[in-house]
């Protein structure tokens, strides 16, 4: 049974993984592009992330990732905006932050994700700087002459009087990150196949064997799928933050382990670094409504541009009412 529904699908499978994403997917069925979005605000207490000097990583997240996920909502009401945590600590009242960051993958996952977005503040470890505040004297001894005639002189010099300066973070900007290409293997095992894809004869959900070489080479296509989608939408993000006139450090690959999340979700995902919470006009605009209303504006319109993408094949927004139903 199981071989006779692998065997009609998988030449299917392989003619849509392997063509371009923005071709028409509704010839396999009639499932949204975009049906579930995961959003998911960084970190939460007791793990607040990067501080500033009087916020928090997870303070920031959190209120953008609300923003965001509020106005996804009102203009794509027919799609499910799921939420890791909605509140100031981690998901599910965890305390362990490693073990948080396996249970929205896994909360992405289970709900069948498109696409899974990651909020985070950036910043930049301390750097000092060493600096001379002074002199002082120093008396040492040398020893002059040899044998009997040898004597001890005491001599004086000036010492350096060294102090250590932390230096000011002073940068600006976003960049977005996806999972990194040598993390393929990674990916590909998180990835498999999904449960919506396989059908038995009555509709029944089948569960396929995920180590057989049909369900690897349909991983493998989907992977490669799921980096170029990651890409496009990471470009998207980037390209909506210079509009709103941040500067932008582009999108990176990112293979630390900070960055596990991506691997681990069977979906097309991203990390968003908004900003850098070291610096003190930079803290000062994520903190305000301003700020707020800006990011999660870029990274709206981003969305937008990437379910028009999966739709039509092109990323130009129509002019409708977006941009007056929902102000910045």
């Amino acid at each position: 049974m199981l071989k006779r529904v692998l065997s009609f699908i998988l030449p299917i499978c392989i003619f849509i993984f392997s063509s371009s994403f923005t071709s028409d997917t509704t010839t396999k069925s009639k499932r949204q592009p975009l049906k579930t979005i995961i959003i998911d605000a960084g970190h939460g207490l007791p793990d607040p992330g990067a501080e500033g000097k009087y916020s928090s990583e997870s303070q920031i997240t959190l209120a953008i990732a609300n923003q965001l996920g509020n106005r996804l909502k009102e203009l794509l009401p027919d799609c499910n905006i799921i939420f890791t945590r909605t509140d100031a600590n981690l998901p599910d009242g965890m305390t362990d932050r490693n073990k948080a960051n396996h249970y929205r993958a896994q909360m992405a996952n289970q709900n069948h994700g498109d696409l899974f977005i990651a909020i985070h503040v950036n910043s930049l470890e301390d750097r000092y700087q060493r600096r001379i505040e002074g002199y002082r004297e120093e008396t040492y001894h040398v020893y002059i002459g040899k044998g009997r005639k040898k004597r001890k002189v005491t001599k004086t010099r000036s010492v350096p009087i060294y102090r250590s300066y932390k230096l000011p973070c002073n940068r600006k900007g976003t960049e977005t990150y996806i999972w990194a290409v040598n993390k393929y293997d990674q990916k590909q095992q998180s990835v498999g196949l999904r449960e919506d894809d396989v059908t038995g004869e009555q509709g029944d959900s089948t569960i396929p064997d995920f180590d057989s070489p049909d369900a690897k080479i349909l991983a493998s296509l989907r992977t490669k799928k799921y980096f170029d989608q990651s890409l496009t939408i990471a470009n998207f993000v980037e390209e909506e933050f210079k509009k709103e006139g941040r500067t932008s450090y582009g999108v990176k690959q990112r293979n630390n382990k900070g960055i596990w999340v991506l691997q681990a979700t069977n979906m097309p995902s991203i990390l968003v670094e908004t900003g850098f919470i070291c610096t003190p006009e930079e803290e000062d605009y994520l903190n305000s409504e301003q700020g707020v209303n800006e990011v999660s504006y870029a990274i709206m319109r981003a969305v937008l541009r990437y379910k028009q993408l999966l739709e039509t094949g092109s990323a130009e927004l129509p002019a409708t009412e977006v941009d007056s139903t929902v102000n910045k």
